[in-house]
C-alpha cells in the first residue's frame, strides 16, 4: 500500500509539473515535438511521425 501511495503522488507532481509548463510556454506548445529534428532520436534517418518530415527539412511546427 505504502508503494501505491507514493506513486499516485509521483503521478500527480509529474502531471502538475507538465501542467505548468504548458501555462507557461507560448502558446501552451511543447518545444522540439520532431523526432526527426534530433540526432540522438532518429540515428537512421528516417521521417517524423508527428509532421512526416526528414532530417533535413525544417519542421513546420518550430517557431
Amino acid at each position: 500500500m505504502k508503494i501505491f501511495i507514493i506513486t499516485i503522488v509521483m503521478m500527480m507532481f509529474v502531471f502538475l509539473a507538465i501542467g505548468i509548463k504548458i501555462i507557461l510556454k507560448k502558446d501552451g506548445e511543447f518545444s522540439g515535438t520532431c523526432a526527426s529534428q534530433s540526432p540522438f532520436l532518429n540515428k537512421e534517418g528516417e521521417t517524423c511521425g508527428y509532421c512526416g518530415k526528414t532530417a533535413e527539412e525544417m519542421c513546420p511546427n518550430e517557431s
